[in-house]
């Protein structure tokens, strides 16, 4: 019986440690991204729609994909920002782009 229930606390253990604690961890950092956001930040929704946001309410968000076309979004559909590409990837060739040697 005292070894039934040590497998039961080891399993909670686990369960605790491998799912419930890095979800809590995931949760607290898009909080964090959602408070931070501002207008103007280029954005990727949770459902892949790259969108610059162009308002922003307490829940909720309209986000520009394309000229003059507008959605409005909860902030929770807002999966991450996207950052600007540094000044330094301006010398990489773009795609069917040849260099020339010499």
């Amino acid at each position: 019986m005292p070894l039934f229930v040590v497998w039961i606390v080891l399993m909670a253990g686990a369960m605790y440690l491998l799912l419930w604690r890095p979800q809590q961890r995931r949760m607290a950092m898009v909080r964090t991204l959602q408070s931070q956001l501002k207008v103007g930040d280029d954005v990727l929704t949770t459902s892949g729609i790259h969108a610059r946001v162009v308002r922003l309410g307490d829940d909720d968000a309209d986000l520009e994909i394309a000229p003059g076309t507008v959605i409005h979004v909860m902030r929770g559909a807002i999966g991450q920002v996207l950052t600007e590409p540094d000044e330094n990837d301006s010398n990489i060739d773009a795609p069917g782009e040849a260099t020339e040697a010499g």
